[in-house]
């Protein structure tokens, strides 16, 4: 009986067909990788989500903008978001009234509905004073009105427009604050 060797490309070339074909792709996007977990303690306040029309679509140039429309008692206050997936699934929680606390005299702080992903994100930030951020850990939207230092967990979403960081710093307490996508 005589063997003859395979040529090497006729090995190579179904070899790499047969992997592209298991890995070939549906066109849906990944799954998320975020934590489904939601502990939360028995004092902390549940976010009201409201339901209401989705976000109007940009048009003319704004394609990439988002915003986030603050209230907190006769005060509006604007937030310009950064492109990111923790920003989509923020937008998709919307619109939420939220309960915000401070803390350490530089942040205020309030519960979300439900955890946003973590995807391209890095492992910690230092937010400047009119940042907007989510500290993972808490599942907490952050509006910064202090000098908040590096910290693990925090994500910088987006940067509050104008004199919004002052007025913010001026309200005592806990506030109830209603987000509206925009």
């Amino acid at each position: 009986m005589s063997f003859r060797p395979a040529s090497r490309a006729s090995v190579t070339i179904p070899l790499v067909a047969l992997v592209l074909s298991a890995c070939g792709a549906d066109g849906s996007p990944p799954a998320s990788t975020g934590s489904s977990s939601t502990g939360s303690s028995s004092t902390d306040p549940t976010p009201t989500q409201t339901t209401s029309s989705s976000p109007t679509p940009p048009t003319d140039g704004q394609e990439d903008q988002m915003q986030l429309e603050i209230t907190i008692g006769d005060q509006q206050f604007t937030a310009d978001l950064r492109d990111s997936a923790a920003n989509r699934d923020l937008l998709a929680q919307l619109p939420v009234t939220l309960e915000m606390s401070d803390h350490g005299g530089v942040e205020k702080t309030g519960r979300l509905p439900s955890r946003l992903s973590l995807d391209g994100q890095p492992s910690g930030a230092d937010p400047d004073v009119g940042d907007v951020g989510y500290y993972a850990p808490g599942n907490d939207l952050v509006l910064y009105y202090g000098d908040q230092s590096y910290y693990e967990g925090i994500v910088v979403l987006g940067r509050l427009q104008g004199d919004a960081a002052e007025r913010i710093a001026d309200m005592d307490g806990t506030v109830r604050v209603q987000v509206e996508g925009r």
